[in-house]
């Protein structure tokens, strides 16, 4: 199993550490003392000693630094450190044997069992190390290669050193063989070494721990080199010279182990070999030096040797081995190869059909032709596309087969390009079916005679006839109004322009604004689809209406527009407007009855506004519309025409409606407080919360003037807002000053207002915050709500009801309200409109219908409030039918909040 993938370098443990620490002291501590302090035995002595730490120091680094890995790189590590741990037993034992036993040690000695267990263990922890090449054969061949150059040198040193030695007695043959046995190991490791480095890049995971434990075994093989051969003299003595490469050694093990190992990015593979040569190279150039020594050899003693002819042998059979792999390696490169050209092979063919096919089969043409439009290649998606097979293009001129205005523009084209290396142009040109269908298609051009796989002009047609289509749809579509077809309001915008653009010096330009009355209730009685149905008949009439050149637009909902041009001093306008008016007024047949409407026409005219382009069609456009509510406040079916006054009140409302946003925002409107009398005991008995406008510059605007500005803007959401959060808050302060006597706070509330989800949460939340009691305030509405929308309006009706709250019907009598709407409605009051009020006291119809409303009150359970007195004589006839409550000058104006504070307090009111 390989080591995980790092996401960071692997840290320095504490062990490896402390180890590094502990052991580059005792290194350079034991090595000064050894070659500076003391005499030869004290030498000896602390350079063995020294050996021992630093060899412990440095396995134990080892072995710790197998800890922080898994798999084959804590193996490698382990293997590592076991070596080392080996040769410092063997050296533990060499001191035993002198140290404490006072006794030379014997050559070979056990102690010699440990060092060699370094020479063993150390090269397997290498080869079991992770590296860019896992191949078993790669790992095989580095061993072979070791053994070759150790054969090599071992040789080598036979015939020039151990050889003379024999033969002058110096030594067994035994204790050379050992001698031999470290440098030789060391060799084999250093080859493993240098083979992994050589299989590795500069970068490589590993690379700094091989060179440091490379550069270890090779001071440990000067010093096994200089060991052996002063052993072999019998001139070695420990502490010495011979000493420092083991020093060394150790301590660049040690720093092998304290090194981190860099992180492996994500998605990093094993780094690839460098292909360098050393590698491969040195186990022949040690083979060679061999066979040349012995040459040299037999050429100067004349005789062969055992030992000679027995590694020779071995040499002979590592090269055969190390052959037999290489020539493995090669059959399978080879085969490797063979699979990717194979598979490459097999690629570009599949790439070559799919090619084929996608030309083929594509919805796209593809042509070939010289810079003289004569076709080279035709592909066969031709006849699918325009019907023509692909054989009965090929060798024709390809301007022959189109009209003659195409032909015209497709030579040019090729012209343009051909002398531009890979120039692209695209131009749209009709072609003719097969079938004799006249197809509209987008040909790309694109130069490629430079290319020698083509050698041409390369046409990509394709048909776009079905997108001309839609383009054509969608613009239509864009400028035309879907349910009557007729121009909608960006064409009509666009054709009042270039009237203007084009208009001379005494023509005119003249543009009607329609707005049909009426259409609102034949939506509501009889649905949208009697709706359009009627819109598409009126937009016929208008069609029949008009001159031939005049232009009909529907800007949405009942909203149509016409566009006249007349030439000179021609009335032709208001001539259409009259012919228009008159078809309009005839019935409109439905599947159920027929429908009357009519139309209010505004006309606007370029003479009068002197516009021209763009801005002048804005212009135009917007003063009909104003001339539109001119004639619409007439009453309706008629026209009438725009003068510049129009515009004046128009922007005289929009100031209005802006300051009003202002006042909302700087507290610029005040409550104003009329009394409720209840006329049995004649006490005042609540207030109704009536807006007033102080302007800062106008002075006091009447309610008149800006509720309506309110009502259709919006602004009376926020502004019915703080009108009740201030009303219930003065009510409160009211009946804390009177000892906790009730007030009836009546707010008026507007249609706008009840088309709101969170009407009622609103409500609620403005009693909660000001502590008014829900029975103390009542909520006035018009007939209008009851008339709209009456589901929904009926559930917020209910909704405030449960609240506790009062309801009341304002300005009753002057709307279209039904019996059994109230019935329906859990209204509680009814208020009877002032125009009920002011004729009270004389016999007419204004009083039996006055009396009526107080009766109908009674009998359904309802109070009366009677609005707008202003004599005794209304007040009186008001008791006397049986009235509730009254309002009115009689009492009181509307008056600021502390003056009508004072009328609360007052016991009673005359």
């Amino acid at each position: 199993m390989n080591e995980p993938r790092a996401t960071a370098p692997v840290a320095l443990g504490r062990w490896p550490r402390l180890c590094l620490i502990v052991g580059t002291l005792v290194l350079l501590f034991a090595l000064l003392l050894s070659t500076a302090v003391g005499g030869p035995r004290f030498s000896q002595s602390v350079s063995n000693f020294g050996l021992c730490l630093g060899a412990l120091a440095a396995a134990v680094a080892c072995l710790g630094r197998a800890r922080s890995f898994r798999g084959r790189m804590r193996w490698g590590w382990a293997f590592v450190g076991l070596g080392v741990l080996s040769w410092g037993l063997g050296q533990w034992t060499w001191v035993y044997l002198e140290t404490f036993r006072g006794e030379a040690a014997p050559f070979p000695s056990p102690a010699d069992l440990g060092y060699i267990g370094m020479v063993l263990l150390t090269p397997a922890g290498l080869l079991i190390l992770p590296s860019s090449t896992q191949a078993l054969a790669n790992r095989v061949r580095s061993v072979l290669d070791g053994l070759m150059v150790a054969a090599s040198l071992s040789l080598i040193a036979w015939i020039w050193v151990v050889s003379p030695l024999l033969s002058e007695g110096k030594d067994t043959a035994v204790a050379l063989y050992v001698s031999l046995a470290y440098p030789l190991g060391d060799i084999v490791t250093i080859t493993i070494v240098i083979y992994m480095l050589a299989q590795q890049r500069r970068d490589g995971r590993t690379f700094g721990q091989l060179v440091l434990v490379g550069g270890g075994v090779v001071a440990f093989a000067a010093s096994d080199i200089c060991y052996a051969y002063l052993n072999l003299i019998g001139m070695y003595a420990s502490g010495g010279v011979t000493d420092i490469g083991w020093f060394t050694g150790f301590m660049l093990i040690l720093l092998a182990a304290a090194k981190p190992v860099p992180a492996r990015a994500e998605g990093d593979g094993p780094a690839a070999a460098d292909g360098q040569p050393v590698g491969i190279l040195l186990p022949y150039v040690a083979v060679l030096a061999a066979l040349l020594t012995t040459v040299v050899w037999y050429a100067k003693t004349g005789h062969s040797s055992l030992f000679v002819a027995y590694t020779r042998s071995a040499l002979i059979l590592l090269i055969v081995g190390r052959q037999l792999l290489t020539l493995r390696e090669n059959r399978n490169l080879t085969r490797t190869l063979e699979a990717r050209v194979a598979d490459r092979t097999a690629e570009l063919f599949a790439s070559e059909q799919r090619f084929h096919a996608l030309v083929q089969h594509s919805s796209d043409v593809v042509t070939v032709v010289s810079p003289e439009a004569d076709v080279l290649y035709q592909s066969e998606s031709v006849q699918r596309v325009f019907g023509y097979p692909a054989h009965v293009l090929t060798g024709r001129r390809l301007t022959k087969l189109v009209d003659p205005e195409s032909a015209v523009r497709l030579a040019q084209a090729l012209r343009q390009v051909a002398g531009r290396p890979y120039a692209t142009t695209v131009l749209e040109l009709s072609v003719q079916h097969r079938d004799g269908r006249l197809r509209q298609a987008e040909m790309t051009i694109t130069n490629l005679l430079s290319d020698p796989s083509v050698a041409g002009l390369v046409l990509n047609t394709r048909d776009i006839s079905e997108r001309k289509q839609l383009q054509d749809q969608l613009v239509h579509e864009a400028y035309h109004d879907a349910l009557t077809q007729l121009a909608n309001r960006a064409l009509f915008r666009e054709r009042v322009a270039e009237a203007l653009r084009r208009r001379g010096p005494e023509d005119d330009v003249t543009v009607l604004f329609l707005d049909l009355d009426g259409f609102k209730e034949v939506n509501d009685s009889l649905g949208h689809l009697a709706g359009d149905q009627l819109l598409v008949q009126v937009a016929d009439r208008l069609r029949a209406s008009v001159r031939e050149g005049d232009v009909v637009a529907r800007f949405g909902g009942d909203e149509f527009a016409v566009l006249i041009e007349a030439v000179g001093d021609a009335d032709d306008a208001e001539q259409v407007a009259r012919r228009i008016v008159e078809v309009l007024e005839k019935p409109f047949g439905s599947e159920t009855r027929d429908i009357h409407v009519q139309a209010s026409i505004g006309l606007a005219s370029a003479r009068v506004l002197g516009a021209t382009g763009g801005d002048g069609a804005e212009q135009l456009m917007r003063n009909a519309d104003l001339a539109m509510y001119k004639a619409k406040s007439a009453g309706g079916g008629c026209f009438a025409t725009y003068h510049p006054d129009m515009l004046a009140g128009l922007v005289s409302r929009l100031e209005l409606e802006a300051d009003l946003r202002v006042a909302l925002e700087r507290g610029q409107l005040h409550l104003h407080y009329q009394p409720t009398v209840d006329l049995a005991s004649s006490e005042v008995i609540g207030f109704e919360a009536l807006a007033r406008w102080q302007h800062p510059s106008r002075g006091m605007i009447p309610p008149a003037e800006f509720i309506p500005i309110a009502e259709a803007t919006g602004l009376i959401v926020p502004l019915g807002r703080w009108v009740l959060r201030e009303a219930c808050r003065q009510a409160v302060e009211w009946s804390s000053r009177a000892g906790g006597r009730p007030v009836k706070m009546a707010v008026n509330v507007s249609v706008r207002q009840f088309d709101r989800a969170d009407l009622v949460d609103v409500v609620a939340g403005i009693l909660a915050e000001t502590g008014m009691p829900a029975d103390q305030l009542c909520l006035e509405m018009t007939e209008s709500v009851l008339m709209t929308d009456t589901d929904d309006n009926l559930e917020q009706l209910l909704r405030l009801k449960a609240l506790g709250i009062t309801l009341a019907i304002d300005d009753f009598g002057t709307g279209y309200s039904s019996l059994a709407y109230l019935r329906r409605f859990p209204v509680d009051t009814l208020k009877i409109d002032r125009s009920f009020v002011e004729r009270l006291g004389a016999l007419t119809d204004d009083t039996a219908l006055a009396d009526t409303i107080v009766q109908l009150g009674k009998s359904l359970g309802m109070a009366t409030v009677a609005e707008g007195i202003e004599e005794f004589g209304q007040l009186a006839a008001l008791r006397e039918m049986g009235c509730h409550f009254a309002q009115g000058y009689y009492f009181s104006r509307p008056v600021p909040a502390d003056e009508a504070g004072a009328l609360f307090l007052a016991v009673s009111t005359q």
